[in-house]
């Protein structure tokens, strides 16, 4: 035991020293930027002429975009630490299998409710305090967490906790918008999405370290501790670094349909395509590695390799594609992201080998390829005035919509492991199709 711990000191303290450190350094970045960046409006000539400023062009780096970005990335970096170990965190706080279930339903839940309050804070009070405000409810979430001496407790973390995941999307969409030019905003997505899913490589990785090295309680603690710190100084980066005008929005009640019914047409077809795709997406995703493993035969490793090939193909695919939305239109990224999610459960069905699924897993990278255009089009089609209340009942719409989908696709998993697969990939061809047909290019440019 005093071997186990000898070995457990050292490496807790190169990983705190190692987190200081980067943390050290962001806010080195913090001070340089904000003492050498360019307020909004003053690109001067040789700027915009220079070779930096053509980069900050194509990349969609205005100031504020970067920072949200940035908190983006260090939310995700804190919060990939400990995600995919929550349910054995719970289990060791006395939690049984159902009450795991009924968490993951409640987060589910509020993922789905949080999105419209989270857009009419952001219409109220401005995208820029808003998501100050939902990082810092965030934090409180993350410390309920940490320091729950049972499984109850997780539930009053966790309505905190979803605040940044959830009640700041809207507000983020609104801040792209609001920042950056038409002709810019798919990049501004696609850099935004790169930043939140390189964390998804290595986060993950160094949460498994600290729970091997401290046990699951300390590690899962000591995670959870260290994405507060980081989110603290993502507060810290936003309240500094912002420079946005002071907003008063619209102080009218909220009026779901109401808002709804003022949706631009355009907007509601895309949002009724959306729904059969990720109603497809819903049915087969938490399957997916049983029928790699149990079907197939593929290893964990293997299917870690899988994991890492379709993210790989996401990051790649990512920037030159948004760089030829913005230019040519939208509209053939978005049809060729719906169709990728389309296929890809046919092509998991129709895999018998581990090279047969390295193929299908390039396939279902490249669902993202169109996913910033997407994005971009919904604030592209909603009302300046409220683009906060319009992402937020979107989003809140598809997310109660497509509920059931998980539940539809294990049914359908006890009738043959293949046939979920090949449901979900006929629900997605048909979102594909209302999409080509009922959404004009016009509206998608």
């Amino acid at each position: 035991m005093q071997h186990r711990c000898e070995e457990q000191e050292p490496t807790f303290a190169v990983f705190t020293h190692s987190v200081r450190v980067g943390i050290g350094r962001f806010l080195w970045l913090v001070y340089t930027f904000r003492n050498q960046g360019m307020r909004p409006g003053e690109q001067t000539s040789d700027s915009k002429s220079g070779r930096g400023g053509r980069f900050r062009d194509t990349l969609g780096l205005e100031r504020n975009v970067v920072v949200m970005s940035l908190a983006v990335f260090l939310f995700g970096a804190g919060e990939e630490l400990w995600k995919s170990f929550l349910p054995k965190y719970l289990e060791a706080l006395g939690a049984s299998a159902a009450v795991i279930g009924l968490f993951g339903t409640t987060r589910d839940f509020l993922d789905a409710i949080y999105q419209y309050p989270g857009g009419s804070v952001s219409d109220r009070i401005g995208s820029r305090r808003a998501l100050v405000l939902f990082a810092a409810l965030a934090v409180v979430g993350y410390l309920i967490y940490a320091f729950s001496p049972s499984w109850p407790f997780m539930f009053a973390g966790l309505m905190f906790g979803m605040a940044w995941t959830s009640m700041a999307s809207p507000a983020m969409f609104a801040m792209i918008a609001d920042r950056l030019p038409r002709d810019r905003r798919t990049m501004g997505f696609t850099v935004q999405a790169i930043l939140k899913r390189v964390p998804v490589m290595l986060s993950p990785a160094i949460g498994g370290l600290l729970i091997a090295s401290l046990g699951l309680m300390r590690g899962m603690r000591v995670s959870l501790l260290v994405t507060a710190a980081l989110a603290l100084t993502a507060i810290f980066a936003q309240r500094r670094l912002y420079r946005v005008q002071v907003e008063v929005g619209e102080s009218t009640p909220i009026n779901l349909l109401a808002q709804f019914s003022a949706l631009h047409r355009a907007l509601k077809r895309l949002l009724v395509s959306d729904i059969f795709i990720r109603t497809c997406e819903g049915m087969v995703n938490v399957f997916i590695v049983l029928y790699a493993t149990n079907v197939i035969g593929v290893t964990s490793l293997q299917f870690g390799v899988l994991v890492g090939v379709q993210m790989a193909t996401s990051i790649a695919a990512y920037i030159p594609a948004s760089r030829l939305a913005d230019h040519y239109g939208r509209k053939p990224f978005v049809v060729a992201t719906f169709f990728c999610f389309s296929i890809f459960p046919i092509a998991v069905a129709l895999s018998h080998s581990f090279a047969a699924l390295v193929l299908t897993f390039v396939i279902g990278g490249l669902r993202e390829l169109g996913e910033p255009s997407r994005k971009a089009m919904i604030v592209d089609l909603s009302d300046p005035a409220r683009r906060g209340r319009t992402v937020g009942l979107y989003y809140l719409i598809r997310s109660l919509a497509i509920t059931p989908a998980s539940a539809i696709g294990g049914f359908l998993w006890k009738l043959d492991p293949t046939t979920p697969f090949f449901v979900a990939g006929a629900i997605g061809l048909a979102g594909t199709l209302i999409f080509v047909l009922t959404v004009e290019r016009r509206f998608a440019s």
